[in-house]
């Protein structure tokens, strides 16, 4: 990879320059670019997104790898706050053509496919010849996100006892409560 290329967002590669020898990507996206993903991911805001993509040959498709760094502004579940956070990420998928002999069975074709929880991921198949690499960096930023994040030191707090604010309790308290042994009208 060329130190300081950056390839251009988004970005499909398609699987024959793969076989061709593989290819390696440096992702920066700009700031309208990061603006897209945020609101794609409900972030409040992607301060910095960097991702090095590396494709490689694997059977008839290809093997994706990467590294994403990122800096990601999020709203404290607890608090309500916004606040800042480091992202760091790698990850590897394989990727077939749909025609390949080797691409597991359709389930819809009334195949079932026998997954293994604790083995590998079954290889994505490819709606055509292109594997869409931005997709796949987006999806593994967003696999490293908590759904619930929170903000550093953010302590939950309890609400008070629920109060009644209902128009029947103002009533309840002019007349006076008899459960409470208050003065009865």
């Amino acid at each position: 990879m060329a130190e300081g290329v950056i390839d251009p967002w988004p970005s499909a590669v398609s699987l024959g320059r793969v076989s061709r020898g593989g290819v390696d990507l440096r992702f920066e996206p700009d700031e309208a670019a990061r603006r897209e993903i945020a609101k794609t991911l409900g972030l409040v805001s992607l301060e910095s997104l960097t991702a090095e993509v590396f494709l490689r040959p694997w059977m008839d498709g290809a093997e994706v790898s990467g590294l994403i760094r990122a800096r990601v502004t999020q709203v404290c579940s607890v608090s309500a706050d916004e606040f800042e956070e480091p992202v760091e990420s790698r990850f590897s998928v394989h990727v077939l053509p749909a025609d390949s002999e080797y691409a597991p069975p359709d389930e819809d074709a009334g195949g079932e496919l026998g997954l293994d929880p604790e083995g590998d991921d079954p290889p994505d198949v490819l709606e055509g010849e292109t594997i869409d690499v931005s997709a796949y960096v987006i999806e593994h930023l967003a696999l490293e996100l908590d759904p619930f994040p929170r903000k550093p030191g953010a302590v939950f707090q309890p609400p008070a006892e629920p109060v009644d604010l209902s128009p029947f309790a103002a009533l309840k308290k002019l007349k006076g409560d008899p459960d409470t042994g208050g003065e009865g009208a």
